[in-house]
């Protein structure tokens, strides 16, 4: 049986770079900055969840803390004249024991990023449309917006089936094994009414940049 790993871990200080940039002291400060980070991340998961949130980054310095939010709508997050923006700093700042900076970068092409579309299916799902359409069409939507290859893999009680069973779908190509190649990966969870969850699985292997 092959052994699996996670692609944007595997090519972590190649490609890609941590989401979470800060030293602490392992027994002291480590463990409450990390745990700091996992509410940071789970607050912003659910509070953004119609903003197309792709990554959430996040760099500590002595006393303050900046998360830096990728989404695909920046202006669901700012709000009008600035208040959605301020009242989710308030948030975080009753969260973490830091001065929170917050900054909101727009994802230039969502359509072709992993977080969004495993997002975006997940969704779909919960509203009841066919599995098997909702994975077509966000694989021609990623195809159509660049992206050289993508891998759609869905497992669960899929279309209320009383065994679990997996639906995938490939495109393109998707070169895994390749270091270089600038794999974007993510997951996502459906929540179904009557059937349990359904996971969600997107690999992308975008353009390298020259």
């Amino acid at each position: 049986m092959g052994q699996k790993v996670n692609p944007i871990g595997f090519r972590v200080g190649v490609n890609k770079s941590w989401s979470a940039r800060w030293f602490g002291v392992p027994g002291r400060d480590f463990i409450a900055n990390l745990l700091e980070d996992q509410k940071i991340r789970k607050y912003l998961a659910e509070k953004l969840i119609n903003a197309g949130l792709a990554g959430v980054e996040i760099e500590r310095s002595v006393g303050i803390a900046k998360a830096t939010v990728r989404v695909s709508r920046p202006g669901v997050v700012i709000g009008r004249s600035g208040s959605g923006a301020d009242l989710i700093k308030k948030d975080l700042e009753a969260i973490s024991k830091s001065k929170i900076s917050l900054t909101v970068e727009e994802v230039k092409n969502p359509e072709s990023t992993a977080a969004i579309v495993a997002s975006d299916i997940a969704r779909q799902l919960e509203r009841r449309m066919t599995t098997k359409r909702v994975i077509n069409m966000a694989a021609e939507r990623a195809m159509d917006h660049g992206a050289q290859g993508i891998k759609i893999v869905a497992k669960g009680r899929i279309g209320g089936a009383k065994i679990a069973r997996q639906m995938s779908l490939f495109k393109g190509k998707v070169p895994l094994q390749t270091l270089r190649a600038p794999i974007d990966y993510s997951g996502a969870t459906a929540n179904l009414k009557y059937f349990g969850t359904v996971g969600i699985k997107v690999w992308i292997y975008k353009e390298p940049k020259i």
